[in-house]
């Protein structure tokens, strides 16, 4: 499979669709089964509290993969992803009610490189809040 979008077609400052992903706490119990990470700060509320944190928290590793969502659905190609780093900035809180959180992310290109690749850097805010900072994707495009 290869990316739907052209390298050629593309500009630095192109805006990919922005999304917004659903976090509930059943999310975070179907997350920690499928990745083996069982902390209870991401389940456990008295637990997450008693650790300093405001509520239960979304796994670190699970917000990465929601944000990078927004560009294997763009590009229609999760292989076309050559490098991907993020850093954690504030915790995405999840707190026990239907609505649950929400993770929020745009994106765009910041450069067009060798080798049919750009830099896309993602923005995922959640609670009004930068939850991931330097969110950062270099893609191969078609």
């Amino acid at each position: 499979m290869t990316s739907k979008i052209a390298y050629e077609d593309v500009e630095v400052g192109t805006e990919l669709p922005a999304q917004t992903f659903p976090v509930t706490r059943a999310t975070l119990v179907r997350y920690a089964g499928a990745s083996g990470d069982f902390n209870p700060i991401h389940w456990n509320e008295r637990f997450a509290r008693e650790v300093g944190l405001p509520d239960v928290i979304a796994h670190g590793m699970f917000t990465m993969a929601e944000a990078i969502r927004v560009v294997t659905d763009w590009t229609g190609d999760p292989g076309a992803v050559v490098d991907y780093g993020v850093r954690f900035t504030k915790p995405v809180v999840v707190p026990n009610d239907d609505k649950g959180a929400l993770i929020e992310v745009s994106g765009k290109v910041a450069a067009k490189l060798d080798d049919n690749t750009v830099r896309v850097d993602l923005t995922a805010m959640s609670a009004g809040q930068k939850v991931l900072g330097m969110s950062r994707a270099v893609v191969r495009l078609g």
